[in-house]
């Protein structure tokens, strides 16, 4: 009989990750794959993101969590509807694990359906640290209620032992961001101009900003303070990608597409898919905000990152990354220093700290042999204190 390996999808970001695993995981005879999407994809605000989804697997169910505005109180009833539709999504599936990936307050949800429905959770990108954002909490609340555990460095897993884990059940593969820039197939500069409606120029940056959930600042004056310094670049092509749905984050939204209204170097959009992502990543001098993807994927492209202020604090950095913070003179001195000659010169020897690749492969034996008896009790596992 299949094992019924099932995923579950909230956001791009996770989907961009997860994908290859899910490729591997539908061609595996042995296993069977089930695809639940939820949170943002759902939201046509956002791009309505699980047509991506659909394009690649089979759906089996949506779960609306009615993400009709990003405050705090909003956002927090998003995730009660979201355990709801968890709790029938999973009766109807019963499936023999389920598969969550990183941190974000639609996964939550997932991860407590998952358990009070007692089935095996997998949990993928765990012991990493955002210091910035409230995303930290739920990463390692999923960590405590996850069964296995899949991590992308060593650090991360020392993170997740330290929290009680069993050994046995932690496993380093890397990170599966590597794993995607290996598979996909790029884009060139002509087709990205030609099905995003963008024009490349001499210099070109890439900018995701996203709200800093646990700064003090209002992330609103910190992307001005941003626009204010990419205003001045007009030889520059400055591609957004909106951020993700948090707290806040409408309000970033509507900054950028008042910016990009009067300026005819500036290209913004809900969402470029993965390869279309990815390949657009490969042609940047820079990428600049706050997001993930400048950490784990970028270095492994040898683009440089300005990652600014402390959403991000906290993980691992390449040699390529220069942080700074949400201070404008900052922020231009850091955009500045991506074309400093020495600086780009040393941009081949960047090493990715997430891996060489192969973390799907490595995650997919692994789940094909789990033994799937007693694997609900967590023995909560002491670290030697001498």
């Amino acid at each position: 009989m299949k094992r019924k390996i099932c995923v579950v999808t909230g956001a791009r970001s996770d989907f961009g990750l997860l994908r290859f695993l899910m490729e591997d995981i539908k061609k595996c005879p042995s296993l069977e794959l089930q695809v639940i999407v939820t949170g943002m994809h759902l939201s046509p605000e956002f791009g309505s993101t699980y047509k991506e989804v659909g394009q690649y697997f089979d759906i089996d169910y949506k779960v609306d969590t009615h993400l009709g505005s990003d405050t705090s109180v909003a956002i927090t009833k998003s995730m009660g509807y979201g355990l709801i539709g968890m709790a029938d999504a999973l009766d109807g599936l019963s499936p023999n694990f389920v598969v969550l990936l990183g941190d974000r307050f639609e996964i939550l949800p997932a991860a407590i359906a998952t358990v009070m429905k007692r089935i095996p959770l997998v949990h993928i990108h765990g012991g990493e640290t955002t210091q910035g954002a409230i995303d930290e909490s739920l990463r390692h609340a999923i960590t405590k209620l996850a069964n296995v555990h899949f991590v992308a460095t060593e650090p991360y897993r020392r993170r997740v032992l330290q929290m009680g884990e069993d050994p046995e059940r932690v496993f380093l593969v890397g990170g599966l961001g590597v794993d995607a820039i290996d598979r996909i197939k790029f884009m060139e500069r002509s087709e990205l101009e030609q099905r995003f409606n963008l024009l490349f120029n001499k210099r070109n940056l890439l900018i995701t900003f996203h709200p800093a959930t646990l700064e003090s600042e209002s992330p609103a004056l910190q992307m001005q303070t941003l626009l204010d310094v990419l205003d001045i670049l007009a030889d520059t092509s400055l591609i957004f990608t909106f951020p993700n749905a948090d707290m806040g984050s409408r309000e970033l939204m509507m900054q950028v597409k008042r910016f990009a209204e009067t300026r005819p170097n500036v290209f913004a959009y809900e969402s470029m898919g993965q390869e279309g992502y990815l390949s657009c990543l490969r042609q940047m001098d820079g990428v600049i905000g706050n997001s993930s993807s400048g950490l784990l994927e970028a270095p492994a492209l040898g683009v440089p990152t300005v990652n600014i202020g402390s959403r991000q604090k906290g993980r691992l950095v390449a040699s390529s990354v220069i942080n700074c913070d949400p201070v404008k003179d900052e922020m231009a001195r850091s955009i500045k220093y991506i074309y400093d000659p020495e600086f780009r010169s040393n941009l081949q020897n960047t090493i990715s700290l997430y891996g060489k690749g192969g973390a799907s492969n490595r995650i997919l034996e692994i789940l094909k042999s789990l033994p799937l008896n007693d694997l609900l009790r967590k023995p909560f596992h002491d670290i030697d204190p001498s």
